[in-house]
């Protein structure tokens, strides 16, 4: 039998704003359920019936055919069976089964907020953000209004469930207004720089800023932003004004704007001035002057640091996990595995687990790779459909995309049309070499979700690529980045297809953007060339070797190294 328990789906906590589903998880992998089950076929005659069958399956651990069943028994059910149809195939990730059940719910009880908040969840996980929009522009009106506060939490929750572009078209219109308190309109500017908007983002802030000038959170987003955007000056200046304006909280913002611009020596030299003050315990100022070492590719420093602190009794499992990092970006596996080992049951175990997994997969330890993840279900309540995801993107980035595509393709019986499995396993295709059926595999996905911007640059550059439909793919990226302008990603997607089509002139301060943005070591790679190309060898020379020092791992800077300056061309 899976055990049971329980996960908050988005909602709004305050008096009469409490919504959590108590969602079924399925502790053991699910049994595959082939076809359409009995009491689906029989559900509306017999909802009763379907009920029955779908808790027997939850009972076995097949959460496909309970999440099957229940939303059969779904239609024209009541709300209460509606709600325990839309639990269930929330929590048993099968997308299409919750689709139905909340809709199903929404119809058996069209004022329920829960129940159209939920719908609206759903909507967005298949990329939908008008439908979620009209959904929760009724659930906000009904009943007695959230508080700010409670909206920055709901904000958080929904943006674990969907894309951040999605949630923003969807909610920021509708909480964007002339009673938002700088604390939303700021919860708000943070949404739209996950998704990539930063001109939204600035409308956001420049709003929270109207209502209080001295808002520590406001002024953190503009910093936060003048980063993004490389303005030095701006950044610091709001910097020194988070400092003024928090005295509590904001000690450390100078220090770690610098640290964003890159100005590692000025950022350091912050923190030693902090630590003259006298006013800060100094295993804070040496926790992150370690933390910056590491950062910016100081392997050796950051090491002695991390060590000097664990000798001191002022690092917790943190500073392990550095060190373990450290060295296997130094060529010493054994001691980083046996490192992540000793951390596997701590609070770093889940990252501590898949580090080492990746290592083992490297010496070809599938088996006890895979043994180290699947331990993990004890400690850690990741359920069996992210342990699927983990373990497909690990063998993917470990040179076994083969193996990743069977994975996927066993877990989409299990999970049908999902779309993270479906977006991953198109994927897995491309780094596979299997170029015909990667693209094949977006185009599903872009019919189904067109507006999707993730789902229209991952075609758009694969497409590009591999020299295919240029004119189409560079379209396809320019429709992404009218949803996401600002992701490093799709502007990296842009450079690249304007150097596939002969252009690396124009490339160039596109690519430059991009890694401005990312500091992507792909991204690195391909302004390198785009450099190369037009004549600058000695600038792309520098760019790889400045972003090498910052990701020595890099296998796409070396192999562009390689084809385009092997050792000993000048």
């Amino acid at each position: 039998m899976g055990h049971i328990r329980s996960r908050t789906l988005p909602g709004l906590r305050a008096a009469g704003w409490v919504f959590a589903l108590g969602l079924v998880a399925c502790s053991a992998a699910a049994p595959v359920r082939s076809g359409a089950s009995p009491a689906s076929s029989a559900a509306a005659a017999d909802p009763a019936a379907a009920t029955v069958a779908a808790e027997m399956a939850l009972e076995h651990g097949d959460c496909r055919g309970a999440a099957e069943d229940y939303a059969a028994a779904s239609v024209g059910a009541p709300a209460a069976l509606a709600r325990r149809a839309t639990e269930v195939a929330f929590d048993c990730e099968n997308v299409p089964a919750a689709w139905t059940a909340a809709q199903n719910w929404v119809k058996a009880a069209p004022t329920d907020r829960e129940a159209g908040i939920v719908y609206a969840t759903v909507a967005l996980k298949l990329y939908r953000p008008d439908v979620a929009r009209a959904a929760l522009a009724t659930a906000f009106k009904s009943g007695t209004p959230p508080s700010d506060s409670d909206l920055v939490g709901f904000l958080s929750a929904l943006t674990e469930e969907a894309d951040a572009s999605a949630v923003l078209a969807a909610v920021g219109d509708l909480l964007d207004t002339p009673q938002a308190s700088p604390k939303l309109l700021t919860a708000l500017a943070a949404l739209a720089i996950s998704a990539y908007d930063f001109g939204r983002a600035d409308h956001f802030v420049h709003e929270a800023l109207q209502r209080d000038p001295h808002s520590p959170e406001a002024l953190r987003g503009q910093a936060r932003l003048a980063v993004l955007r490389g303005d030095a000056d701006a950044a610091i200046r709001d910097a020194h004004e988070v400092m003024r304006a928090d005295v509590t909280d904001g000690t450390f913002e100078l220090a770690e704007v610098l640290a964003d611009l890159g100005r590692t020596q000025d950022a350091r030299a912050e923190l030693e001035r902090l630590r003259a003050t006298g006013d800060i315990v100094p295993g804070e100022i040496d926790r992150r002057l370690a933390i910056l070492a590491f950062d910016s590719g100081d392997f050796t420093d950051a090491q002695k640091r991390f060590t000097d602190l664990i000798d001191h009794g002022e690092a917790g499992d943190g500073a392990v996990f550095y060190l373990a990092q450290i060295a296997a970006s130094t060529g010493h596996k054994d001691a980083a595995l046996a490192m992540y080992r000793r951390l596997a049951d701590s609070s770093m175990g889940p990252q501590a687990r898949l580090e080492a997994a990746g290592l083992l997969l490297d010496e070809n330890k599938r088996a006890e790779a895979f043994a180290l993840l699947d331990d993990a279900a004890g400690h850690d309540p990741r359920s069996t459909f992210e342990l699927l995801l983990d373990k497909a993107r690990l063998l993917a980035d470990h040179g076994d995309a083969e193996g990743a595509v069977a994975l996927l393709d066993a877990g989409l019986a299990a999970y049908p049309q999902n779309p993270t499995l479906q977006y991953e396993r198109a994927t897995a295709l491309e780094r596979a070499g299997h170029t015909h059926e990667s693209v094949q595999s977006f185009e599903q996905l872009l019919s189904a979700r067109p507006t999707d911007p993730t789902v229209l640059n991952a075609l758009g550059y694969t497409l590009a690529d591999h020299h295919l439909q240029l004119a189409r793919a560079e379209k396809l990226i320019r429709k992404a980045l009218e949803t996401t302008p600002d992701s490093p990603a799709a502007l990296d997607s842009l450079g690249w297809v304007r150097v596939r089509r002969g252009d690396a002139h124009a490339a160039v301060p596109i690519l430059q953007h991009a890694y401005s943005l990312g500091q992507d070591p792909d991204i690195a790679a391909h302004w390198g060339e785009a450099l190369w190309l037009t004549g600058a060898q000695s600038e792309a020379r520098k760019v790889w070797s400045d972003a090498l020092a910052l990701h020595p791992d890099s296998t796409e800077i070396k192999s562009t190294q390689q084809r385009l300056a092997p050792p000993g061309h000048h």
